[in-house]
């Protein structure tokens, strides 16, 4: 079973990829290229990176324990 630190630290890079291609993926989507294109990116990174690390690090061991169920 890993370690609290270990679960954090790989909370926090996961959200942290995830949210930076998630995050510029929609805001190419939503607003393409314009001159406050990093602006407004930054700014939806800001947002969601926190709520992707929460949101991972509750719902990591339910995918975890979901995906030993399902290949099981």
């Amino acid at each position: 079973m890993p370690t609290l630190k270990h679960r954090i630290t790989f909370t926090l890079l996961l959200s942290f990829f995830l949210s930076v291609l998630m995050t510029l993926w929609v805001t190419y989507i939503n607003l393409g290229i314009t001159s406050h294109f990093l602006l407004n990116w930054g700014k939806a990174f800001i947002l969601a990176w926190p709520a992707a690390a929460v949101v991972s690090f509750f719902s990591a061991p339910i995918a975890q324990k979901l995906t030993n169920k399902l290949m099981s």
